[in-house]
């Protein structure tokens, strides 16, 4: 199974979407939108920003675990990564959404 981004509608009516590996692991998943225009335009600002590191923000949450923020050229928070063991696994999860995030298709589950 490719890359893909997966679209679907939350159960409260908002739109998200997570970029899936290859293998199906979830690598990245977006904030929410009101309508679905806005996850679609969320998942082209993927495309577009994935490639820079520049544009990832390493943060560390407040038990101590490493994590990542996708983030677009204005700063505004695109998505964010499953929390990590260790600080390599983070930067594995960031060239896994750098190789995935260009190419993958959409699936859209709404």
């Amino acid at each position: 199974m490719p890359a893909s981004f997966v679209l679907r509608k939350t159960a409260n009516g908002e739109y998200l979407f997570n970029l899936t590996a290859a293998n199906g692991k979830i690598i990245l998943t977006s904030e929410r939108y009101r309508d679905k225009s806005g996850a679609q335009a969320g998942m082209a600002s993927v495309r577009v920003n994935c490639a820079a590191d520049a544009h990832y923000e390493r943060r560390t949450s407040k038990a101590g675990q490493p994590y990542f923020v996708l983030l677009a050229a204005n700063k505004e928070i695109i998505g964010r990564s499953e929390m990590y063991s260790a600080r390599s696994g983070m930067e594995r999860g960031i060239a896994s959404v750098k190789r995935n995030g260009r190419k993958a298709v959409v699936r859209d589950q709404t």
